[in-house]
């Protein structure tokens, strides 16, 4: 009997069951035929057979290996009986009187696809209700680049973590409208193409985590429709993002970083490139100077909107290294002029307060902080020219970049001003709209905060979304005595004051165990993705080795805050990073994540992979060697195509030391 070692057991069946690059969907059978039975429908899918009841939109799903998977249990309210039932043209279509609710399923693209509509202005359906199937172990939740949750996980089911009880918006709160669940051999992704007015909420029952779908139906959100496909997958933790990317390029809305060189070669100074917000010196020529003498080959420099912006002649030395530059702005804010606390908030004339967003009661909607008020993207949209003319001023040193704050994420607003009326669906087609003024006709290399994935074709990079918001950080982040202030000018505290989380933040935002890269899946040759910038590499020293890892595990850049001092006692450090991570990025930059597995059943060892062969990454998050190549604990090998041995990092070995 042939002796097979454990290590090599677990990787495999780890590799095929827990990780391995979902397989493309198997064929539809060839009789896609619709089929009624009493109060149910056989829908043919990808993979199997979908049974929808007809009378409580309870879904099974009978596999080519006849198990029955539950993919949703039966809506969270009675829905009554059905009325007549119509089967034409491959799609099935029915009322629920009582509810004023009518229906229709069909199988589009080898998905389950249920649309819902109501004329019942404020109605609600709590559904799909989903993680019911006794077989589920992991849940696949898009909170920043995603987290892969055991569904039975104590502290997951705990209030430690907010999960259990939580409730996000799929268009605020998720980096994309989806969420998934692996069960025993498979898998099933839920995926809502119109997210507004839709939530997903968690619960825990019985000690295992449970997600239910909420839809408000309304005629001025323009959300009387309520789309849910349902596909079936492989048993890959990033399954779900597969899908979704198998989604994005159906509907022609996947628009990579290829496509954006072309249009704008200036887009391509992104790959290699960590970001970088600068302070003091480092937001000078000599600042620069020093970043190109230290070996940084590749940067992304930003600034922030004070009294001491980078001038021009430090926006060219940027420049003359290749490197890209541009201003923090904001156009979500407006305060009166005279007392602004932030020059991003102070407009002329009639923007404060004639462009401030009204709330149904008539109320003005503070802004952030409870200072002035939120501005209307309508108001922006009926008078372009404030737009045009502020982005100019911002850009007059001469810079090729532009970080649009709020823009891409932050929560979509209702407007009830009656010169400026709009609803969120309006205000997300106004930012789209003037981003897209930003990153096409004005050339400007385009950043936002947390970008959710509704902005990708208009935005080259997003610092924030691979941050999984978690609770108890931003209380952490506002208790200026822990994580620091606004001052010094030259050093502010709360990004350069050196902060040790709490265990249990820790583990519910950086803890590899339960990280899973679905936002990389779906969109890394499309958008450069990186943490917040109050959550800089050297701001958090205890999790340096795992995030740096993490960064090349992805093959995404770090984000930096910089200063004088900064450069001198972290320069060497940053700078070898730097050069280790530019030459990967550059080759699998632009390409798709096509490969993401566990290689050891505690999650602890990784890899990835990037296009046809062009980068593997293999990363050990823990403390044994791993595997033949004796890959250490804390330490990262990537492969490039034509490379006969792994490039090998170890953060902590290396060099610490202030420049001579």
């Amino acid at each position: 009997m042939a002796l097979v070692s454990t290590a090599t057991l677990v990787s495999a069946t780890c590799s095929a069951a827990q990780g391995a690059t979902t397989r493309p969907a198997a064929p539809a059978p060839a009789d896609l035929s619709i089929r009624l039975h009493g109060n149910v429908l056989d829908i043919p899918v990808n993979g199997g057979v979908a049974q929808l009841r007809t009378d409580s939109l309870a879904i099974t799903a009978r596999g080519r290996d006849h198990r029955t998977l539950t993919l949703s249990a039966p809506a969270a309210q009675p829905l009554g009986a059905p009325g007549s039932i119509t089967v034409k043209g491959g799609a099935a279509s029915w009322t629920l009187p009582a509810q004023g609710l009518s229906v229709t399923a069909a199988a589009v693209r080898g998905r389950l696809q249920v649309t819902v509509h109501s004329e019942q202005d404020g109605a609600s359906l709590s559904w799909p209700v989903t993680g019911t199937d006794p077989s589920a172990t992991q849940l696949q939740l898009p909170r920043g680049e995603g987290l892969g949750i055991p569904v039975a996980d104590p502290f997951w089911n705990s209030t430690r973590t907010g999960v259990a009880g939580a409730g996000y918006g799929l268009e605020t709160d998720l980096s994309m409208p989806l969420w998934g669940y692996t069960l025993a051999g498979a898998g099933v992704s839920y995926l809502v193409p119109q997210p507004v007015g839709t939530s997903l909420g968690l619960s825990s029952q019985d000690g295992r985590l449970r997600g239910t779908a909420v839809h408000t139906f309304s005629q001025r959100a323009g959300t009387r429709d309520y789309t849910v496909t349902f596909a079936l997958t492989a048993p890959s933790p990033v399954a779900p993002a597969q899908d979704y990317r198998r989604w994005l390029s159906d509907e022609g809305q996947l628009v990579t970083l290829s496509a954006k060189m072309a249009a704008n070669p200036e887009v391509g100074k992104l790959l290699g490139a960590f970001h970088a917000y600068t302070w003091g010196s480092a937001r000078t020529a000599q600042g620069v100077q020093q970043m190109q003498a230290l070996g940084l080959s590749r940067l992304w420099l930003g600034y922030d909107a004070d009294d001491h912006p980078m001038d021009a002649q430090a926006v060219a030395a940027a420049k003359r290294a290749g490197y890209l530059v541009g201003p923090y702005d904001s156009f979500a804010n407006g305060q009166d002029p005279a007392t602004a606390d932030a020059p991003t908030s102070a407009w002329p004339a009639p923007v404060y307060p004639g462009y401030c967003i009204h709330q149904q009661d008539g109320s003005v909607l503070a802004g952030f902080h409870d200072r002035g008020c939120y501005l209307s993207s309508q108001a922006f949209a009926q008078h372009g020219e404030l737009l045009a003319q502020r982005t100019t001023q911002m850009t007059a040193n001469g810079a090729n970049s532009y970080f649009l704050d709020v823009d891409a994420a932050g929560e979509l607003y209702d407007d009830y001003s009656p010169e400026h009326p709009m609803n969120q669906q309006q205000d997300k087609a106004n930012r789209i709209a003037r981003m897209r003024q930003l990153s096409g006709p004005d050339k400007l290399v385009l950043g936002s905060e947390s970008a959710h994935s509704w902005a990708g074709p208009v935005i080259d990079f997003s610092h924030g979304s691979l941050t999984p918001p978690a609770d108890g950080l931003w209380p952490l982040e506002k208790n200026r005595e822990v994580w620091g202030g606004y001052a010094p000018a030259a050093a502010p505290g709360v990004f350069f004051k050196p902060v040790t989380l709490p265990d249990d933040l820790t583990k519910a935002v950086f803890d590899p165990t339960y990280r899973i890269p679905l936002l990389e899946t779906a969109l890394h040759d499309a958008q450069v993705n990186l943490d917040r910038w109050e959550l800089s590499y050297t701001k958090l020293p205890a999790l340096e080795t795992t995030r740096a890892l993490q960064a090349i595990l992805q093959n995404t850049p770090l984000n930096l805050t910089l200063n004088g001092p900064t450069l001198d006692t972290d320069g060497k450090q940053l700078a070898a990073l730097q050069q280790y991570f530019a030459p990967l990025h550059q080759a699998a930059g632009t390409q798709p994540m096509t490969d993401f597995r566990y290689l050891t059943a505690d999650h602890q060892v990784q890899q990835t992979g990037f296009g046809n062969g062009v980068l593997q990454v293999t990363a050990n998050f823990g403390t044994s060697t791993y595997g033949p190549a004796a890959l250490p604990g804390g330490c990262v090998d990537a492969k490039l195509k034509g490379d006969k041995q792994p490039r090998r990092l170890c953060p902590s070995t290396l060099p610490q030391a202030p420049l001579g």
